[in-house]
């Protein structure tokens, strides 16, 4: 029996080392891969949503830098050809005069589309940035409390260079150029609101 199965030993043999040769462990990888927690993902998610938050606000801000300052030379280009326009109160042409608030108003309006409240009062409420008196820029409008109570009751446009234009009274001549270094407006100051950062994003197709 055992002669017989003698010459099968050798097929035997080698089809047990073609087994052993197709079944060699895997070599094992140099570095394992990083396993993340669930909190590694959530703070990764939440970065990358800030980053992305980030970039979308430094475009807008950017845009919107760019434009401010050609806006207001718009306004304040047309405000100068009305120097000396009668002050009238209630008004907001140039045929009637204007007040103060009128006058700003019919500058916003013709030059940007925009309409802004009718009155001193409700147009300091406006929810545009408020600015600090160090960091007026041409365009900003300037509310002050010329009846006492610092209640609003005037407001102009900031020129630059502590210059700024408005339908002052009567008295004075209407529309007018004054200096907030006086001592009459510096002491009835109250603050200042960036009106351009309403501006439409059109606002520039009007005088490209």
């Amino acid at each position: 029996m055992l002669k017989c199965l003698a010459p099968l030993v050798p097929i035997a043999l080698s089809l047990v080392l073609v087994a052993c040769a197709n079944h060699q462990p895997q070599q094992a990888l140099a570095t394992p891969p990083a396993v993340l927690s669930s909190t590694d993902i959530v703070e990764i998610d939440e970065q990358a949503a800030e980053q992305a938050n980030e970039a979308a606000l430094g475009d807008f801000t950017e845009e919107k830098s760019y434009k401010l300052p050609q806006l207001a030379d718009n306004i304040l280009s047309h405000g100068l050809l009305l120097v000396g326009t009668r002050y009238r109160y209630g008004g907001s042409t140039v045929k009637s005069g204007f007040d103060c608030s009128g006058f700003i108003g019919y500058l916003f309006k013709k030059e940007l589309g925009m309409k802004l409240p009718r009155s001193s009062r409700d147009m300091i409420n406006i929810d545009a940035p408020l600015v600090e008196r160090d960091e007026l820029e041409p365009g900003d409008l300037l509310f002050f409390s010329t009846n006492g109570r610092n209640r609003v009751s005037h407001a102009g446009i900031y020129m630059g260079n502590n210059q700024f234009i408005h339908s002052s009274s009567s008295r004075s001549g209407g529309v007018r150029v004054d200096s907030l270094e006086d001592r009459y407006w510096k002491r009835t100051f109250i603050e200042a609101k960036r009106a351009l950062a309403l501006a439409p994003s059109d606002a520039l197709v009007r005088h490209p």
